[in-house]
């Protein structure tokens, strides 16, 4: 199964934001906190619990210069899985997106597609958040 955020525009360039996510650390700053609990982190891994008690675990996978940052599934999680999050500049700013690509059955495929697509594009938007600058 893959799936793919929707596309932002964050004001910062691809370098930073990719130092930024090379951190697993930093990622708590990305998910929904009402709906994690039990974060904890290192710099090249992270796990949490969401909604439901499942615990997620994710570990840095390396990148591509400052275009693509990746990450995969620890042992932890449910399913096996790989996030690649791209970046491009622009004259707007750096253009990013999620891909996820994962392991699932179609039974599990019902019950995560939706709730998985709404997470990363939170994700995304957080991101942009993130970096807003005042101006």
């Amino acid at each position: 199964m893959t799936l793919d955020s929707e596309k932002v525009i964050v004001k910062e360039t691809a370098e930073n934001i990719c130092a930024f996510l090379k951190d697993a650390n930093n990622l708590i700053h990305l998910l929904p906190q009402d709906n994690i609990s039990d974060f904890k982190s290192t710099e090249d891994d992270c796990s949490f619990k969401v909604q439901g008690g499942i615990t997620i675990s994710l570990i840095q996978d390396g990148a591509e210069g400052n275009n693509k940052v990746f990450l995969k599934s620890g042992e932890k999680s449910p399913f096996p899985f790989r996030l690649t999050i791209n970046l491009s500049e622009s004259k707007e700013g750096t253009e990013g997106d999620i891909h996820f690509d994962g392991e699932v059955n179609m039974f599990l495929k019902m019950m995560v597609e939706k709730p998985l697509g709404n997470l990363f594009n939170y994700m995304s938007k957080k991101l942009k958040a993130h970096f807003k600058k005042d101006v």
